[in-house]
């Protein structure tokens, strides 16, 4: 056996692997005994049929597998053992690939096309330097969160009087143009409504400050005039029929609710963060913009990396990629895909490839290792900020290792969490090796930084 390479230029190279019949004799002979063990054939026991006629009816297919089996194994072996950067699959030469048959040939020659990475420096050192954004945790955003749990932990009450925002419930009842019942007209009990999220301003402030038992005449047409979807769900009618009603409604309120937010207090802090984590409000206040700080340095880090990302790519500058092989690369892995969707998205291909090269050069520089460990941790904190947003801040450990690991049981996103993985550890080891030109941003400065 003997394998080669040749460069075609900076970035294409050819393989050539040849195999003569001792090669791979051995593994097809033991390929046909088992075989044999296993075939059975009209006319003979399992495991008796004649070699011959095994050889004759199955040992031009054998002999094809065991020689693409070899072929796999020793390419992918050689690229390793010779340390060479291969971008994508080996794919076979259209040129200069010799005939093969595998019926009348002992001795068989491979060529294959391979796409070699470009060679460019992305090392960094405390001669480069890249923005870092410390987004400040101002006491408005900790005040606001703090009510947010607090409405969030809130419940309905009853009242009697109207205020903006409250819910109402009655009795809604279709008028003549006499302002009268109007004989064999609509009419929905116990009809719920929220008056000041009417389209119609004048038709909202009819029920400014209305009390239980009161009875207010409006037009529900004009109120829900952008939307007879809403119109016949109040009405409980069809859209169809909801377009044709124009009339004055009288509504008798049988019911006013409004959501009252929870008190700021102890039942409220344990419900967020658990039983006694915290004991007075200014506790709660600290332990909140503790947890800004965090999730914000996160934000803070993400856009490091883009930053990062942009100043290593014009540092770089332009680099020879082999475009005609990874465009072949492309279709094959996209075969139901036309030559519009390759020249809209091949570009992009090559930017993110770019920096998935700038990003391994800089994982070896700085000596980055992902264990199953570190993904899981990233799993378990993005569950954490995703709970968080609903307001669930206490979940056990337990329970988010093992949302963590249902995360990780879907491939695309596994990958997606190791790819963040390695982004988290590279952004932490950069920061600690070039140089950081700190700035202190407000969350509305930092907003319009990452658009």
């Amino acid at each position: 056996m003997n394998i080669s390479v040749e460069n075609v230029d900076k970035v294409n190279a050819l393989l050539t692997l040849t195999l003569e019949k001792a090669d791979y004799e051995e593994k097809v002979t033991a390929a046909m005994k088992d075989l044999r063990k296993k075939a059975s054939l009209p006319g003979f026991r399992p495991g008796m049929v004649p070699m011959g006629l095994l050889k004759k009816r199955f040992g031009t297919s054998v002999t094809a597998d065991e020689v693409n089996k070899i072929v796999g194994t020793e390419l992918y072996k050689y690229i390793r053992e010779q340390k060479l950067n291969v971008l994508g699959e080996p794919l076979p030469n259209e040129e200069k690939q010799p005939r093969i048959d595998f019926e009348t040939m002992d001795d068989f020659t491979f060529v294959f096309d391979v796409a070699l990475a470009p060679e460019f420096d992305a090392k960094i050192s405390d001669k480069d330097t890249v923005p870092y954004y410390d987004i400040k945790v101002d006491e408005k955003m900790v005040e606001e969160q703090i009510e947010s749990y607090a409405r969030r932990g809130g419940s309905y009450q009853k009242v009697e009087s109207f205020e903006t925002g409250d819910m109402v419930k009655g009795l809604l009842t279709q008028l003549d143009e006499q302002g009268s019942t109007l004989e064999g007209g609509l009419s929905v009990d116990d009809a719920v409504m929220l008056p000041g999220y009417m389209k119609d301003k004048d038709e909202t402030a009819k029920f400014s400050g209305v009390k239980v038992d009161d009875v207010v005449t409006f037009n529900p047409a004009k109120a829900y005039a952008e939307s007879s979807v809403e119109l016949a769900s109040l009405l409980h009618i069809t859209k169809e029929e909801a377009e044709g009603v124009k009339s004055d409604f009288s509504f008798q309120v049988k019911e006013i609710t409004r959501y009252q937010p929870a008190e700021v207090n102890q039942e409220l802090f344990d419900s967020i963060l658990g039983k006694d984590v915290v004991k007075s409000r200014d506790e709660f206040a600290d332990r909140i913009r503790k947890d800004m700080a965090r999730d914000f340095a996160t934000d803070s880090d993400i856009k490091f990396m883009r930053d990062l990302r942009s100043y290593l790519t014009e540092r770089i500058g332009q680099v020879e990629f082999p475009e005609a092989m990874l465009r072949r690369i492309m279709k094959l892995n996209n075969p139901d895909k036309d030559e519009a969707y390759f020249d809209e998205n091949f570009p992009g291909t090559i930017e993110e490839l770019k920096w998935h090269l700038i990003k391994e050069q800089l994982s070896d520089q700085l000596g980055i290792k992902v264990e199953q460990a570190d993904v899981i941790e990233t799993a378990k904190e993005a569950a954490r900020m995703q709970f968080a947003q609903y307001g669930m801040m206490n979940l056990p450990d337990e329970y988010l290792t093992q949302y963590a690991n249902n995360l990780l049981k879907d491939k695309a996103q596994a990958e997606g969490l190791v790819a963040q993985t390695v982004e988290t550890k590279i952004a932490a080891k950069a920061k600690e090796t070039l140089k950081l030109q700190k700035k202190s941003v407000t969350m509305a400065e930092f907003n319009e930084l990452m658009k």
